[in-house]
């Protein structure tokens, strides 16, 4: 609305009946509320007010023009205690983004906090695709990487590290052994992402060391590579809390430090301290801490 600045001087000269009185609750000078009135008058070809010696008063179309005036003021004040209220509450919308390998261990994570939470709603974003904060896609990211993300306006805080292991399934072990050592790798099948080069530290590890044609099985998404060792199509990592969850799951040599997934807690800076995030922060962190990961 273009005028609004108009109608509210316009209102607030009808609730104190003079200009002056106008001019300190709006904190202009009076020139300014005589020249918004003027404008407004104008630009509806009405009179909105009948000046006398006492002050204004409002003629009959500026009566109807302030109750609107009124009602919108009323709503918009409303809207801003809503607003602060949101800002200092635990309820709401919560969105969580992250990759969807980490939902076997994010998952529990999230329900037992809207458990202690219950008027919070969890939207858990998933993907490739970089949820972008600064356009308010997600309240809170946890993502993985070598290095801390670096977009601007972020708060980027780390979180943990956690560890895969490389393992074949008994159904697999049962067909074709286990290996004998990573020289032995080249007479094995192994499981791998589709894209060849997916920046995970341990598949960029296996390329290095496997050759291309013993990848008899590519996927897409961590849970189609853990479904397909499960089944025994090959070898391939799975992070460390699914070997305990799946006891067919068999280590094939053992964890090396360089595999290991950075995970860093990332919020945009304009959500950054609301009472909301903040709560879900410190609790993502003492939560961490309890977790095999």
């Amino acid at each position: 609305m273009d005028n609004w600045d108009e109608i509210r001087t316009a209102y607030q000269v009808a609730r104190n009946g003079t200009v002056s009185g106008a001019a300190d609750v709006l904190g202009v000078h009076h020139a300014t509320v005589i020249r918004h009135i003027d404008a407004l008058e104008q630009r509806l070809g009405v009179k909105l007010f009948q000046r006398h010696a006492r002050g204004y008063a409002p003629t009959e179309a500026g009566t109807d023009l302030l109750q609107v005036a009124k009602a919108t003021d009323d709503q918009f004040s409303q809207l801003v205690s809503r607003i602060k209220g949101l800002g200092e509450s635990v309820s709401g919308e919560l969105v969580v983004t992250s990759l969807l390998s980490f939902s076997q261990m994010l998952a529990p994570m999230l329900a037992q906090f809207q458990k202690e939470h219950p008027d919070i709603r969890i939207r858990f974003l998933t993907g490739e695709r970089l949820f972008r904060l600064e356009y308010g896609e997600a309240h809170v990211a946890i993502r993985a990487g070598a290095m801390a993300p670096d977009q601007p306006d972020n708060v980027v805080q780390p979180l943990m590290e956690t560890t895969v292991q490389l393992v074949a399934s008994e159904a697999y072990i049962a067909r074709f052994g286990m290996p004998d050592g990573v020289d032995d790798f080249q007479n094995h099948r192994f499981v791998g992402y589709d894209n060849v080069d997916h920046r995970a530290p341990f598949a960029r590890w296996l390329a290095e060391i496997v050759p291309k044609e013993n990848f008899v099985y590519r996927a897409t998404d961590e849970r189609a590579l853990q479904d397909s060792i499960l089944a025994g199509a090959g070898i391939g990592f799975v992070v460390n809390s699914a070997v305990s969850r799946y006891p067919t799951l068999i280590p094939v040599i053992s964890p090396i430090p360089e595999w290991n997934i950075k995970m860093w807690l990332v919020t945009h800076v304009d959500l950054h301290r609301t009472t909301k995030v903040q709560t879900f922060l410190s609790f993502v962190k003492g939560y961490m801490k309890n977790c095999d990961l």
